[in-house]
């Protein structure tokens, strides 16, 4: 069994089941049509609801494990100088909610994400629904070409999301979608929003960390530059180490580190 499948843990047929019959109810369906999705994730147990509504269950079991994620990402923030500004759920309900609340702020600020439908509990699971993009590639599955593409959207929605007070907190590859050219953010984590400096170099050093292997330092750097300035290049650089770390990131950090000095340099001119 693989280890995330193993610590997601597995939620019965009948829970599953009830949240099913539950979801037809609310939408007036008589019959509905369920496809589990082979997901590479911890948190959550996804599905899709007649072509139309993808759906997230989440259980004591996830929040748990994404309790221990919390608490590791907040000891990788220390070692990056940083103190921690990760926070965890106490409920799978708190859970869903959150992300529900993410889509609409993204949304509400003109970045592309899935449209929010609901987020509720059904027999202590929290089930989240939003707009399944029926089409889509991650930016991990994309082709080179289409890496560079959409590069310059990429760090024109975070930094929208940074102007306007908000992060992501966990950009990776998997969180990127592309579907018919337009990029979606997906999966925002939940992070302090009194902590805005810090969270903001994260989402950059994370989002150069998603670029380097596909598009190179340089490129990545550069296009970035079009949104940040010298103290934002600089800040990011201090957590790359800590985005090293991460099982979801491969990347050389010894030249994007090179690279992002080389442009705070440019820009002070």
């Amino acid at each position: 069994m693989d280890i995330r499948q193993l610590a997601r843990g597995t939620i019965s047929w009948d829970r599953l089941e009830r949240v099913a019959v539950t979801l037809a109810n609310r939408y007036d369906r008589d019959v509905a049509r369920v496809e589990f999705l082979e997901a590479d994730n911890w948190l959550s147990t996804p599905f899709v609801l007649d072509d139309e509504w993808f759906v997230k269950i989440v259980s004591v079991q996830n929040t748990r494990i994404h309790a221990l994620m919390t608490a590791g990402r907040n000891a990788g923030a220390f070692s990056a100088g940083s103190g921690g500004f990760f926070t965890r759920f106490e409920t799978p309900l708190e859970m869903v909610e959150h992300e529900l609340e993410a889509t609409i702020r993204m949304r509400e600020i003109g970045c592309n994400a899935p449209e929010p439908v609901e987020a509720f509990e059904v027999n202590g699971l929290g089930v989240l629904v939003l707009e399944y993009l029926p089409a889509f590639e991650t930016v991990d599955e994309l082709a080179d070409d289409g890496v560079h593409e959409i590069a310059p959207d990429l760090f024109e929605m975070l930094a929208s999301l940074h102007e306007h007070g908000l992060a992501h907190g966990d950009l990776r590859g998997e969180n990127l979608l592309v579907s018919d050219g337009e990029l979606y953010f997906i999966d925002a984590t939940r992070v302090q929003e009194s902590r805005e400096s810090e969270t903001r170099a994260y989402d950059l050093a994370c989002a150069l960390a998603v670029l380097e292997p596909r598009i190179g330092s340089r490129d990545a750097v550069a296009t970035a530059m079009g949104h940040y300035g010298s103290e934002d290049l600089l800040a990011a650089r201090e957590f790359l180490d800590f985005v090293r770390l991460r099982p979801d990131h491969e990347f050389d950090s010894t030249q994007l580190r090179s690279e992002l000095e080389k442009g705070a340099d440019l820009a002070d001119r």
